[in-house]
């Protein structure tokens, strides 16, 4: 007997649908363009022109991350969009923070079986992500493997890279110099294993009234990630900014000493700012410490800016009259780590 011939699509594999979802997403791309982008999606890689950037000595800066187990919330409820701008948010604000401008970007997209829709979905956001941030979206991959996801479950990577002119790095961070806190826009990319874990003890579903908010549970903490990308730049470009934190898994205890040389810590000021009320109910509700709490969540700062000390009052004004909301949270003091005082919330 003659055994039936197989296909590709018999193995669960659909190039067809690939082929559709890269014929979909090219306006997407096509929103982000900008100087130094050479051709469009479709190539078996993407090329870019730095000098068409406006960058006559550059040095390259590269960031990758995904978005974690947020991803879990996005695909339980169906509220996929947003994952896209946290993956571009999660590269490019740690771009900003070596000084570098976020040029292109790149997204890896796995799954077991191709859904065109939401995977359109998926990358619609990481575009808006990436107009937000001012680079292109240049290409990608989507990935189908049968049997390594199952039902509707996927996984995102994205990975930026940016330039800076040589030579132009920041000041160095002295004792003395003022701390910025950038608010952040809820819980952005990082904790969502210990939120999960919360969300489950306390009884409450996804599409649960939110507890602290309007809307439904799950989407309130489906809030995407803050970019943090121009105003940063423009300040830094200004003069008296020596230094950027962005503050993702390990909070501001572990993110922070990220950027301060060795003999210098940082005092900050716990009443400085308002505690967001979803970092209130995640506390109460998982009978979760303050020191873990800043160990592991933002608690309302997703970025922070370390500057000289007579600059610190013009640049608070000038970060509040761009759209982000401000506040000296501190200083940089002799010692190691980070040192809390006040009370969080």
């Amino acid at each position: 007997m003659t055994k039936p011939g197989l296909s590709y699509a018999d193995a669960g594999v659909s190039i067809d649908a690939g082929n559709a979802l890269v014929e979909r997403i090219k306006p997407a791309a096509k929103r982000t363009a900008r100087p130094g982008v050479m051709a469009g999606l479709g190539g078996f890689g993407a090329l870019f022109d730095l000098k068409a950037a406006g960058y006559s000595d550059p040095v390259l800066v590269a960031a990758t991350d995904g978005v974690g187990t947020k991803l879990r919330i996005a695909i339980d409820t169906g509220e996929v969009a947003g994952v896209g701008i946290d993956l571009v948010a999660m590269c490019v604000n740690d771009l900003v923070c070596q000084g570098a401008e976020p040029l292109f970007f790149l997204d890896y997209f796995a799954t077991g079986a191709l859904d065109v829709d939401a995977a359109a979905q998926v990358i619609e956001g990481i575009a808006t992500g990436c107009e937000r941030a001012g680079c292109a979206l240049i290409g990608g991959e989507t990935a189908e493997m049968p049997g390594m996801y199952e039902g509707k479950d996927f996984d995102l990577a994205g990975f930026a890279v940016g330039a800076m002119e040589r030579g132009q790095s920041m000041p160095e961070v002295r004792r003395g110099d003022m701390l910025i806190g950038l608010a952040s826009d809820g819980v952005h990319s990082n904790g969502f294993s210990l939120v999960r874990r919360v969300v489950d003890q306390s009884g409450l579903g996804w599409d649960a009234p939110c507890p602290w908010g309007d809307g439904t549970l799950g989407g309130a903490l489906l809030t995407p990630t803050r970019l943090y990308v121009k105003t940063p730049l423009k300040a830094m470009r200004g003069g008296g900014v020596h230094a950027l934190a962005h503050i993702t898994g390990g909070g501001l205890t572990e993110n922070l000493p990220r950027v301060l040389p060795k003999g210098l810590g940082a005092e900050i000021d716990l009443s400085a700012w308002s505690l967001p009320p979803e970092f209130r109910w995640l506390s109460s509700e998982g009978g979760i410490a303050e020191a873990e709490m800043l160990k592991t969540f933002n608690c309302g700062i997703g970025m922070v800016v370390v500057v000289e000390t007579d600059h610190a009052p013009e640049l608070v004004e000038a970060f509040n009259a761009h759209g982000e909301r401000a506040v000296l949270i501190g200083k940089v003091v002799e010692g190691e780590g980070v040192i809390y005082g006040g009370d969080l919330g």
